[in-house]
């Protein structure tokens, strides 16, 4: 239960999170979307109509090369949560004005981290091995499936820069939606980063709309179930960055973490929507831009928590299901002389799943998606490290209180 030091922590560590939002206020930047740039797009798509969705009738044989090269690398990297994730990187660190590669990276790492959450110190108290294994399947799905549409349009991009020509004629070769082409092409005459950066993020959401989201079977093992429902109390849809600080030195951990959380993942545009705010939390304030940059070169994603508070959470096998039946955190405090949270790599958790093809369709049928294509600012609070330290505080303290009923129904 909670007692007066849990909200004295807490008191104090959102007082931290409320500092932080109001110094990095001063340096917050609208993410700008011209009008002009949405209806030169328009005008293409209505110009060009199904051609931006035709295979070449013929492709040259160096082209035919290019597309191969471009489908094994895919393949190669899709083979897990932590390859995809270090690919994401890799495009970025080349080509830093393809914003969405670092936006992916970041949401593609806690996609890893909820993953192995699954098979860390506390959700296997919360959910049964079935329910932990639909889980993955959701999350990986996801994660796969995003890559396979979205990676193949960054490297032609590659190509297309390197070449100095324009390669998007290829994008339905990789089963692109028409509704990137138009995108591409302005993207490579004028280098507007964030109208790509949201149509990527539309592009995605409405790719695994029908091929994940809507489909029976995560429908009735994941999406409809009352603990996914219930997601708050097991942290599930918390999307986190964590980014390196140095204004605060009292702070203890050297990252802080800026985020949101998804309240209807279910709904695709709450999924848009939260992309785009993330996307102005990484690129729209200054702090956590650079914080997050240096957070992602210094540390290649392994799945593990440790990768950003190692002084909580350790992928070291002796922790693994060690015995401890006291609270071990207050707010984000480990309290003296209790181990560390056990959050093992990914490669550790789970095995390699094979990438299922998905189904070949067109989602994109007409102009409404537009709307989503407009000038938006940062979201008011983007700090959420004592949101998620207090998240985690409700878990260990559900986890020990199913515990202790346990013990008792056993006693009677």
């Amino acid at each position: 239960m909670f007692t007066y030091k849990h909200f004295l922590y807490n008191a104090q560590s959102k007082i931290e999170t409320m500092l932080h939002n109001v110094h990095s206020k001063k340096r917050w930047k609208e993410i700008i979307i011209e009008k002009e740039d949405v209806q030169w797009v328009k005008d293409q798509i209505k110009k060009n109509g199904a051609q931006n969705n035709k295979v070449p009738a013929s492709v040259l044989p160096d082209e035919r090369v290019l597309v191969e090269r471009i489908k094994e690398k895919t393949t190669k990297q899709n083979r897990n949560n932590v390859t995809r994730t270090e690919a994401y990187k890799g495009v970025f660190l080349k080509h830093p004005e393809l914003h969405w590669a670092f936006l992916a990276h970041m949401v593609s790492r806690n996609g890893g981290w909820c993953m192995t959450d699954l098979k860390g110190d506390l959700l296997p108290y919360l959910l049964n091995s079935k329910e932990r294994e639909h889980l993955f399947e959701f999350f990986e799905r996801i994660n796969a499936l995003i890559f396979q549409d979205a990676y193949p349009q960054l490297l032609l991009y590659e190509e297309s820069k390197n070449q100095k020509k324009n390669l998007f004629h290829l994008l339905p070769v990789f089963h692109v939606s028409a509704f990137m082409r138009p995108f591409w092409n302005h993207f490579l005459e004028k280098q507007n980063s964030a109208l790509l950066t949201v149509a990527l993020i539309i592009n995605e959401q409405h790719y695994i709309e029908d091929r994940v989201i809507q489909r029976e079977y995560f429908q009735k093992y994941v999406l409809q179930t009352l603990k996914f429902k219930g997601q708050e109390a097991v942290q599930l849809t918390q999307v986190v960055f964590p980014y390196a600080i140095s204004k605060f030195p009292w702070q203890s951990n050297k990252y802080r973490l800026a985020g949101l959380i998804i309240e209807n993942f279910e709904k695709i545009n709450e999924r848009i929507e939260v992309g785009k705010k993330l996307y102005a939390i990484l690129f729209g304030i200054e702090e956590v831009y650079a914080g997050a940059c240096s957070f992602a070169k210094g540390h290649r994603h392994t799945g593990s928590r440790s990768d950003y508070w190692e002084y909580m959470f350790s992928s070291s096998e002796e922790y693994m299901h060690r015995s401890y039946g006291k609270e071990r955190i207050i707010a984000c405090k480990l309290i003296a002389g209790a181990p560390l949270f056990y959050s093992p790599a990914l490669t550790e958790a789970w095995e390699d799943k094979p990438v299922e093809p998905p189904d070949i369709f067109e989602w994109f049928k007409d102009l409404s998606v537009f709307d989503y294509l407009q000038t938006y600012s940062v979201p008011t609070i983007f700090d959420m490290t004592s949101e998620y330290c207090f998240g985690i505080n409700k878990m260990e303290l559900a986890v020990l209180t199913k515990g202790a009923m346990k013990h008792q129904d056993r006693s009677n």
